[in-house]
């Protein structure tokens, strides 16, 4: 099947399981960086970075990066940068770059001690700015934004030059000193590089380089009032560092001319090359970081690490494993062109690395009661159960039985259609790895005729699950002892959006897209008392339910949350089908 990888990562790289050698997939990026190490184009060697803005968390897409940019350079023996690119301090929290780190080690990628700030440099872009002034390649402009827009021009014409264009070297230079001691209001002036108001490439057309702005730095406190922008700090960070191949998603694509220009004025010894790739779309969710923080803000969900966001926190928080995000990145590959990855994609990556390394549970999320009415009522035993079916090395473990248990609501139909082998009334199931039973009789509530106890007697002789004549039975059914089951609170989590491209129809707001069956909370469930020893990293399959995992956040003392990571199989298939 296509979504069946035979893989799995060791350290940075993957390994294919039946050779143990590194597979090096095949895309224009690694084809580049081959062609370069073979040329000895910067000495054969391979340095990237990846570069966030500590200005929020981490998403999927930042996710295809992070594998990216760190699994070529363990690729070809070179190093990876962790760079924070904190050039606004008016959104940056020292909150962000911790979590950020985290994320970054938890999907399992390590930077060494090549951890890095753009504010490391922020003396030696103040010095690369004097030089391209006095080069006569930038200037002070006291245009108000606006009016700077205006004279920008547009995608079909041309710009028109600064009436501060052509002020003096001295002048520039006296400037550029005044705004960095602070004698003038924010937004007043900046520094823009003198490069082409004509040109076809609209951030050709002399871009703003420094701004005013009086914020508190969490890491260089007050001793700036002027920042860079990015494009011009992250081109002259890449070289500072030594990078060699500047990897970045297609938007930056047009940004290119300039990231070349201002490397090619100012002479650096280091020119990394920069290189541009698609995006990560998803079907069924948003992947902006304005629209996030929107659902954020107004409470469509519960926080950042929400388990229906595809941040890496709240994809962790879900119950994602990294191995199947790295092994995700790797299914969907490399691409010149946006498209959109359908979420089964990503579903399936987690189903995969689950099923063989999750061990089975039981547990009861709508339950009914079953009493075993010719089950002596004191007696209890233990039933050895295989925590996995295909991998004996995980072991069995006990599990206790006793008259009274718990079965799903659904496993039971008063008139079952012929193909329903589950429980009815006189039909014989089976027990996981307990007894065969037959109900006997419904009992309801009077005066609401709701179901709310089933009787049933069970064949002492088929301990195990086995009928002792031979006799065949169709169904087996999960259960828990009623007597010794934990009650827990579990969370059915689904896609966020009911409709592939919620942000497809511009003339329509994105939130009403939103899939109201997103979150089912059920409070009444059942577990088999090894659950009360789950941890947020055990990763668990509940037997004909879905892989879950508890939510150390949301868990008390007293009652255990679980969060459902993912069903089975592709639910919606079925409905996309029916469609």
């Amino acid at each position: 099947m296509f979504f069946r990888v035979f893989r799995v990562f060791r350290g940075n790289l993957l390994t294919d399981m039946t050779t143990n050698e590194p597979i090096k997939s095949k895309d224009f990026i690694r084809a580049i960086i081959a062609e370069d190490i073979k040329n000895n184009k910067h000495g054969g060697r391979v340095t990237t970075r990846f570069p966030p803005e500590p200005n929020g968390f981490l998403h999927i897409g930042h996710a295809k990066s992070i594998c990216l940019n760190f699994g070529v350079a363990a690729e070809n023996n070179g190093v990876c940068h962790m760079r924070f690119d904190d050039t606004n301090p008016s959104k940056e929290e020292e909150a962000y770059v911790e979590s950020i780190k985290k994320d970054v080690q938890w999907l399992g990628f390590d930077w060494g001690d090549k951890l890095f700030f753009a504010s490391d440099y922020f003396d030696k872009l103040y010095k690369y700015a004097v030089a391209l002034i006095k080069m006569g390649k930038a200037y002070v402009c006291d245009l108000p934004p606006e009016e700077m827009r205006q004279y920008r021009g547009t995608l079909t014409e041309a710009g028109k030059d600064s009436p501060f264009r052509n002020r003096s070297v001295e002048e520039n230079l006296d400037l550029f000193t005044r705004m960095r001691d602070g004698e003038f209001e924010d937004g007043s002036r900046v520094l823009r590089a003198k490069i082409d108001m004509t040109s076809g490439n609209i951030n050709m057309r002399d871009p703003v380089i420094y701004r005013i702005l009086r914020a508190h730095h969490h890491r260089t406190g007050d001793k700036w009032c002027i920042y860079p922008m990015y494009d011009y700090t992250h081109c002259l960070s890449d070289a500072i560092e030594g990078i060699t191949h500047s990897l970045c998603t297609l938007e930056f694509e047009d940004h290119r001319p300039l990231y070349d220009w201002v490397l090619d004025t100012l002479q650096t010894p280091c020119h990394p090359q920069q290189i541009e790739f698609a995006r990560l779309n998803l079907t069924y969710t948003v992947m902006s970081k304005r629209k996030l923080l929107q659902l954020v803000n107004e409470g469509h969900v519960s926080g950042w690490d929400d388990p229906r966001m595809l941040t890496i926190s709240g994809i962790r928080r879900r119950g994602y494993t990294p191995a199947s995000l790295r092994s995700f990145c790797d299914i969907i590959g490399l691409a010149k062109r946006e498209s959109r990855v359908d979420m089964g994609v990503l579903e399936n990556a987690i189903r995969n690395d689950l099923n063989d390394t999750a061990p089975r549970r039981m547990a009861v999320l709508r339950p009914i009661k079953l009493i075993l009415t010719n089950y002596p009522e004191e007696q209890e035993e233990m039933l050895a159960i295989a925590n996995h079916p295909k991998n004996s090395d995980m072991g069995t473990r006990q599990i206790p039985f006793c008259r009274e248990i718990y079965i799903e609501a659904d496993d039971f139909l008063e008139e079952a259609p012929k193909k329903f082998f589950r429980l009815s009334p006189g039909r014989e199931v089976r027990l996981r790895a307990a007894y065969l039973i037959t109900c006997d009789r419904v009992i309801k509530d009077e005066q609401t005729g709701k179901i709310i106890e089933l009787h049933c007697t069970y064949d002492p002789e088929s301990r195990g699950g086995s009928a002792p004549d031979g006799r065949k039975v169709k169904g087996t059914l999960h259960w828990v002892s009623a007597r010794h089951a934990i009650q827990a609170e579990v969370r059915l989590y689904d896609r966020l959006f009911n409709v592939e491209n919620p942000d497809g129809d511009k003339n329509t707001d994105f939130k009403s897209h939103l899939n109201p069956n997103s979150l089912e909370i059920l409070t009444d469930c059942f577990l088999e008392p090894q659950l009360a020893k789950a941890t947020a990293n055990d990763h668990l399959q509940f037997e004909r339910l879905g892989y879950f995992c508890r939510d150390d956040k949301e868990s008390t003392e007293n009652t255990p949350v679980f969060n459902r990571t993912v069903t089975l199989r592709d639910s919606w298939e079925k409905v996309t089908k029916k469609k």
